[in-house]
């Protein structure tokens, strides 16, 4: 049995390391379009309790304020998109490709980045027409690949 009080912080890191070494070779290797996407979820999500906890505005619960079965929802929500990214990864494994896997990072990215346009819609922040002009251009590219 492991005696967690006597675990030196070398062998706490060590572990961690060694879990994320699997998690990434389970994903073909980490891209930069995982750490983007990682990215984008974790923000959409902080942003999400912002909406509900502190303007009271989620479209998510029926009187806009925070709600710990909506967070749930979401948390769950964001852990599904990850384990479909695995599945296309492992698919691209049996026929020899990265484009399952980037076609479903990069739809998923871009629903990602609508979403965090929308919520800071919902603070009333302005979005400057990069972002706007990027949300549009992630649209197509994911329907583009949903079409080959």
């Amino acid at each position: 049995m492991i005696q967690w009080e006597n675990l030196t912080k070398g062998e706490i890191l060590g572990g961690i390391g060694i879990i994320g070494s699997a998690i990434a070779e389970l994903y073909g290797g980490w891209t930069q379009g995982m750490t983007t996407l990682v990215i984008m979820m974790s923000v959409d999500y902080i942003m999400g309790i912002l909406v509900a906890g502190v303007f009271g505005a989620s479209k998510k619960t029926e009187d806009g304020k925070l709600e710990s079965r909506a967070g749930w929802k979401g948390l769950v929500r964001k852990g599904v998109t990850l384990l479909i990214v695995l599945v296309a990864t492992r698919i691209d494994m049996l026929i020899g490709t990265n484009f399952v896997r980037d076609a479903a990072v990069i739809g998923f990215a871009a629903n990602e980045l609508l979403s965090i346009v929308e919520n800071a819609g919902l603070m009333g922040v302005p979005m400057p027409a990069a972002i706007t002009n990027a949300v549009e251009v992630l649209q197509n590219k994911a329907k583009e690949d949903n079409k080959e």
